[in-house]
């Protein structure tokens, strides 16, 4: 029996991945191409810009189970102006609304992926796989702010 299911039985976390049509999408469709592997627990979604999310959407997300949510964008090179900018100073405030919730602020990942970085979204779902197996449930942390106060 491995350490994560002795620590958190047979939970598998949910991620949600947000992508962007025109940049992380193709590059995380390729993986697929490719015949590279990553978990089923990752449920990617395609939008124009992660920018059109409020900061209330991520805590929902939380709330209604996903463990964790990797923000796939097109970086500094998104064709829309200033999105990415806009993007990451949201993200910058969903993080302190994260932490006055007990949620651990590495469970929500901003990262820029391009159309042929197959490498680096598998990196990047390593990385996220390993935080989860330390971190656990969302539902955990959230239960024991709750109880803190």
């Amino acid at each position: 029996m491995s350490e994560n299911a002795a620590k958190h039985g047979d939970w598998r976390p949910k991620v949600l991945v947000i992508t962007t049509e025109l940049c992380s999408y193709p590059g995380i469709d390729t993986v697929g191409q490719m015949h590279l592997d990553y978990p089923a627990h990752f449920y990617p979604i395609r939008t124009f810009s992660p920018v059109l999310f409020p900061e209330e959407f991520y805590l929902r997300c939380f709330e209604q189970g996903f463990d964790a949510i990797l923000i796939a964008s097109c970086g500094t090179d998104c064709p829309y102006t200033g999105a990415y900018e806009r993007t990451a100073a949201r993200v910058d405030r969903v993080y302190q609304l994260m932490k006055e919730r007990g949620i651990d602020t590495r469970r929500l990942r901003l990262t820029a992926i391009c159309s042929v970085c197959t490498r680096a979204f598998l990196r990047e779902v390593e990385q996220l796989s390993q935080v989860l197996e330390e971190l656990g449930p969302v539902a955990q942390e959230m239960e024991g702010h709750r109880g803190e106060q």
